[in-house]
């Protein structure tokens, strides 16, 4: 897969996440707003049990063998769409989703430049750091009233 379609599906990936707090935090208007993440998750695990039995190249019987640590990243979205469900009625959908690229981009750099993970080590150089400050500056903007 290229780079070019790799960014475009994380663009619409980017779409989704944007659609998303403001969708769940409908529902929570009706059903409450950790029942909301629960009821998002659900029907997310179903699409993904389906995905992962008719398309799926690996095996669940690997998560035998795998740390506890790399489980929780499901504790850490269901975090995350429980606090966009909170945040997006009181501060709108374009400052929660402002703070969450302002943070992501700062955990992402750091990321990167430890090579946390295992994963290739990225530094932090000039023009990564403008790009942050310049992203953070946005950040700022978009939150000011």
């Amino acid at each position: 897969m290229s780079n070019f379609t790799l960014m475009f599906l994380m663009f619409c990936g980017g779409i989704a996440v944007a659609f998303q707090p403001s969708i769940n935090g409908r529902l929570a208007q009706k059903v409450g707003i950790i029942e909301s993440s629960c009821i998002s998750f659900a029907i997310g695990t179903l699409f993904l049990l389906g995905g992962a039995f008719l398309a799926g190249k690996g095996s669940f019987r690997g998560l035998a063998v795998v740390p506890w640590w790399e489980l929780t990243g499901g504790i850490l979205g269901a975090f995350f769409v429980t606090m966009t469900i909170i945040a997006v009625p009181r501060i709108g959908t374009t400052a929660a989703m402002a703070a969450v690229i302002g943070a992501q981009l700062i955990t992402g750099i750091l990321l990167d430049h430890f090579g946390l993970f295992g994963f290739k080590v990225i530094p932090l150089d000039g023009r990564r750091l403008i790009g942050i400050v310049l992203l953070m500056a946005g950040t700022a903007l978009v939150f000011r009233k």
